[in-house]
């Protein structure tokens, strides 16, 4: 089944990403003047929001919101297992208000998308640089305190195993800690067979539905009482049991 199906999921991909690059031109001009200044941030995130609608939708692919506690109140940490670049267009119809994306510094050579990192909008992250590494986490206390929240993807990149999840880094709960802000956990469950990294002939990709869970809130009294390896298990812990429950 494997050899009939893959050849229609690399033409899925294809059109996928034929779709996604011309829809990303089309938009281009509006991304630019909604990134100009800094005031427009939230009209260029709803750009983003109405453009990820049209890539989404066209593609075959049907979002369902799980919402299992209620949102808090801007700003907290939204903390989501990261198993497709998928995962940030996915966010973008989950959260209807703006939201800061922490990315790899990789993200600043990809043509057009880099607009929204490198304009100020979202934080582009240098792991390989402690410097880099300290700017960003200031940065991203800088967007705390004008209320803004955060989506740092605990993991730091895709894994290889994924869906199974990576280990934790820390700066996401060494942030809520320090800035004493809520963190929200949430669990793409089906992001990865719909468009999973990895060489193109050969990975999952295809339409059908995206299921994102969204947890209830660690909240800073509770952040408080649990040290820093606590509070990642429990993150770590939360994030995995929908992936368990809905595995193949």
């Amino acid at each position: 089944m494997y050899y009939v199906l893959q050849p229609l999921r690399v033409l899925w991909k294809i059109y996928f990403f034929l779709f996604f690059i011309l829809t990303l031109t089309v938009f281009y001009p509006l991304f630019r003047w909604g990134l100009a200044k800094r005031e427009r941030f939230p009209l260029a995130y709803k750009f983003m929001r109405y453009w990820s609608w049209w890539v989404l939708t066209l593609v075959g692919i049907r979002m369902r919101r799980i919402q299992k506690g209620v949102e808090p109140e801007a700003p907290f940490i939204i903390c989501p297992n990261h198993s497709s670049y998928l995962d940030i267009i996915t966010m973008c119809r989950v959260f209807k208000n703006y939201v800061v994306f922490m990315g790899k510094m990789e993200i600043l050579t990809w043509p057009m998308f880099n607009v929204f990192f490198n304009t100020g909008m979202n934080i582009s992250v240098d792991r390989s640089s402690m410097k880099g590494a300290k700017n960003a986490y200031d940065l991203a206390k800088e967007a705390l305190q004008r209320g803004e929240s955060i989506v740092l993807f605990p993991e730091g990149t895709i894994p290889n195993g994924a869906p199974e999840l990576g280990p934790f880094k820390n700066g996401a709960f060494k942030l809520a800690k320090e800035m004493e802000v809520p963190i929200l956990p949430v669990t793409f469950i089906d992001n990865v067979n719909r468009l999973q990294a990895g060489a193109a002939l050969r990975v999952k990709g295809g339409p059908g539905p995206s299921r994102v869970v969204i947890h209830e809130a660690i909240m800073p009294d509770q952040i408080r009482s649990m040290t820093m390896s606590e509070l990642k298990r429990n993150t770590f812990d939360i994030i995995k049991k929908p992936l368990d429950q809905n595995g193949d």
